[in-house]
């Protein structure tokens, strides 16, 4: 770090923090509003993405399967061939649930034996796993009943279900909603304070002041970049160290990685805040045009609708939405303890997402009053 961008961070921490109302903001906020939305957050669930792996290939078993794909609860996407490609689907999220029925299922069922049917859930979201697993088990067992009424004896049961949560055995809504409300937080104090750094010095007149400095453009971005990535990486690891130790919430992925994503997703997320900053006249319009960005990045993120349930045209607007790369991220590295080999994908797309709006927010800026 040269010595212009050094004096400029320098100004910059003490432009912020010398505000108490403003130090509030920072580092008591995001407390408040984790605890708030960590109790409060709850979320439904539609259209299941399911994986069918149908070893016996019968009848009844294909009776089973078009009960579940007909019920309008499960969307049958993916037939994998053997346990490890269904276990795949599993772990990089594309199936929420897994139906196995072994060889013999309709056997069992003639003879009036017991017929086990595997459902494997991903317990990531508890709320959704918990009503999933309802839907199941009354699927499965209004068919079990008619298979015993007219196969066998009314006092056997033909079907049994065994269900295992992966992810978050004990379906506790907290360990999937307060990993969200962390990367949220982390957006909206981020967002906020850059979109007022540029506009704040034309507003009270200082952009003259910097106007005959040595200071270049992309030295005056990472002026007012760096000192928000600092605050924004301190918010992170206090959000995160109050939904650990006060929410119970694990950790079973890389704090180094967790840490590596952090400051990818900043770079995003300060990129969308300077974008706004340049284009704005006034901190009123740059505080306007930050809440008409978080809203929609909010609602088109994943956190409280699933994206696959949107229409077409508003999941191609959620590629440009960092919140969503995010999401999947965090709760990936709090709930699944998946590594970069399965999160690169995220992570490559938050990386050319920032670099993008950083390099744009700097060919905006123009050394002089606008």
């Amino acid at each position: 770090m040269n010595e212009r961008v050094k004096r400029m961070v320098i100004k910059e921490f003490i432009q912020v923090l010398r505000d108490r109302k403003m130090r509030g903001i920072i580092f008591i906020v995001p407390i408040i509003q984790l605890l708030a939305f960590g109790y409060a957050v709850t979320m439904d669930v539609n259209r299941v993405a399911t994986a069918v792996y149908d070893l016996d290939n019968s009848q009844e078993s294909r009776e089973l399967l078009r009960r579940l794909h007909s019920s309008g609860y499960f969307n049958v996407e993916y037939y994998p061939r053997s346990p490890v490609e269904m276990r795949e689907l599993l772990d990089r999220g594309k199936a929420v649930c897994a139906v196995q029925i072994d060889p013999g299922f309709s056997s069992d069922v003639r003879k009036g034996h017991s017929a086990p049917v595997q459902v494997i859930l991903d317990g990531t979201d508890s709320n959704s796993t918990m009503v999933v697993m309802s839907y199941v088990t009354r699927i499965l067992a209004t068919y079990g009943k008619e298979l015993g009424n007219t196969r066998v004896t009314a006092a056997s049961a033909p079907v049994t279900v065994e269900t295992r949560a992966w992810y978050n055995p004990d379906l506790r809504s907290r360990n999937y909603n307060v990993p969200g409300v962390i990367a949220m937080m982390i957006l909206i104090i981020c967002l906020t304070l850059t979109s007022m750094s540029v506009v704040r010095e034309r507003e009270i007149g200082t952009i003259e002041q910097l106007m005959v400095t040595p200071l270049r453009p992309v030295e005056l971005i990472l002026g007012k970049t760096l000192p928000f990535a600092a605050i924004g990486f301190f918010d992170m690891c206090l959000v995160t160290a109050v939904g650990v130790f006060w929410f119970e919430i694990p950790i079973k992925g890389s704090f180094a990685l967790l840490g590596l994503s952090t400051v990818i997703y900043l770079l995003s997320v300060l990129g969308f805040g300077l974008f706004i900053s340049t284009i704005s006249k006034t901190q009123q319009q740059a505080l306007m045009a930050t809440f008409l960005f978080f809203a929609p990045a909010f609602l088109l993120s994943g956190f409280m609708f699933p994206i696959e349930n949107m229409p077409a045209v508003f999941q191609y607007v959620t590629y440009l939405n960092p919140l969503r790369y995010f999401l999947v991220i965090i709760r990936g590295i709090f709930l699944k303890g998946n590594g970069l080999t399965l999160l690169w994908p995220q992570l490559a797309a938050l990386l050319a997402l920032g670099l993008g709006l950083i390099s744009l927010s700097s060919l905006r800026f123009k050394k002089r009053l606008g």
